[in-house]
């Protein structure tokens, strides 16, 4: 088993020919399909196959087992290129890889050549679960249980808002397998086809409309003794340092599709006429537009810098990953609103995009824990002297 953090070492050049090609392949199979999949509630698993097969499927997993052993510096790159065709889409593949991400990490050798190699061409979709009805951001007091009975684990219990549920081949689940509080919990991997596991109705949301939404439930899940995912006990620990890299993922999928919106505001400026002239006469308009510009370029570096310190191994990484999702979340949701401002009642419209991403970003102050958490662990580092 390891629990060394994937790193890479590409010079610039190899780091520009990766974003160009994911690029591309937003450019010519994401974007232009966004509006209509956002309307018609489509997942599209036919283009997350083709997105594993560029390696999108296990980015920061190991080459052994058919990962991409890229770091979580090139991820968000990546995932910044990727919400600029679709946010939603773009914010799947960052829960599926982090899911995938858990079982290359803390998996044993066995586990890791059954389940990765399958998920990283993504032809297998993969479920991350941990918040229930009753645990959202107190996730150390969850209630599903697992009870070893022989050669096996039982689940049972209800998870709450599982991106990819009912359309996933494999979900990572957490569940009490001991006391109360956090060192009581353990990871599992749980199939797809596994008795006794089922679905909510598909929620109806603001945004996010091209990933499914749906409770897991589990009741009397028998899985094999050999699916515990890491040490018992562990799953809490398992779980934290899962979303260290997806909070990282979520700020870069909000700062992708507000640079998207921004770009399309300045666009509308220059285009759209009135009162005798160009909307870039109209200095209120352009000093707007400027703020959220050097709003994105701030958070653009603190994500950076973030995602470096974790690739290092940086103490303090999980502080600083908090304190920049707080940040680039709020500054991306923030720019994108000021761009649907900026396109008038056109940014109203569905056909344009904008008021698409505005829905979409809503969220990523929500999840990978809420914006009000990641203040509570910054405040805590620094009040406790350890920021």
């Amino acid at each position: 088993m390891s629990s060394t953090p994937s790193t890479s070492a590409l010079d610039p050049e190899e780091r520009r020919a990766i974003v160009e090609a994911v690029r591309d392949f937003t450019e010519a199979r994401i974007a232009p399909n966004a509006v209509a999949w956002d309307q018609a509630h489509h997942f599209p698993i036919d283009v997350l196959a083709e997105a594993g097969g560029l390696g999108l499927g296990a980015i920061y997993a190991k080459e052994d087992v058919g990962g991409s052993g890229l770091g979580r510096s090139e991820a968000v790159l990546i995932f910044e290129e990727l919400s600029r065709g679709d946010v939603a889409v773009a914010a799947y593949i960052s829960i599926h890889n982090m899911a995938v991400w858990m079982i290359d990490t803390f998996g044993t050798d066995e586990q890791r050549s059954r389940w990765v190699p399958h998920l990283a061409g993504m032809e297998n979709l993969a479920s991350y679960c941990l918040t229930e009805p009753d645990a959202g951001s107190d996730a150390g007091n969850l209630r599903t249980t697992a009870r070893r009975e022989g050669d096996e684990w039982v689940l049972s219990g209800t998870k709450q808002f599982i991106s990819g549920a009912g359309a996933s081949s494999v979900y990572v689940v957490m569940a009490r397998t001991g006391g109360p509080g956090p060192k009581g919990i353990s990871a599992f991997i749980v199939p797809a086809e596994s008795d006794g596991l089922s679905f909510g109705a598909e929620e109806q949301k603001m945004g996010w409309h091209a990933q499914p939404t749906r409770q897991v439930v589990m009741d009397g899940v028998r899985v094999p003794a050999e699916n515990l995912l890491g040490e018992e006990g562990q799953g809490f620990s398992i779980a934290m340092r899962g979303l260290n890299g997806g909070r990282l993922n979520i700020a870069a999928c909000s700062l992708g599709g507000a640079q998207w919106a921004v770009d399309r505001a300045a666009e509308h400026l220059r285009t759209r006429q009135a009162f005798g002239g160009p909307l870039t006469d109209q200095q209120g308009l352009v000093f707007a537009l400027a703020d959220a510009h050097i709003e994105l370029q701030a958070a653009r570096t603190m994500l950076h810098d973030a995602a470096a310190r974790l690739d290092a191994g940086d103490p303090d990484a999980a502080v600083v990953v908090a304190g920049a999702k707080r940040f680039v979340t709020d500054a991306g949701w923030k720019a994108a609103n000021t761009a649907l401002q900026l396109h008038g009642g056109y940014g109203y419209l569905a056909e344009y995009g904008v008021e698409k991403v505005v829905r979409d970003l809503r969220v990523h102050q929500i999840l990978e824990g809420t914006n009000e958490i990641m203040r509570v662990i910054v405040g805590r580092a620094l009040t406790q002297g350890t920021a």
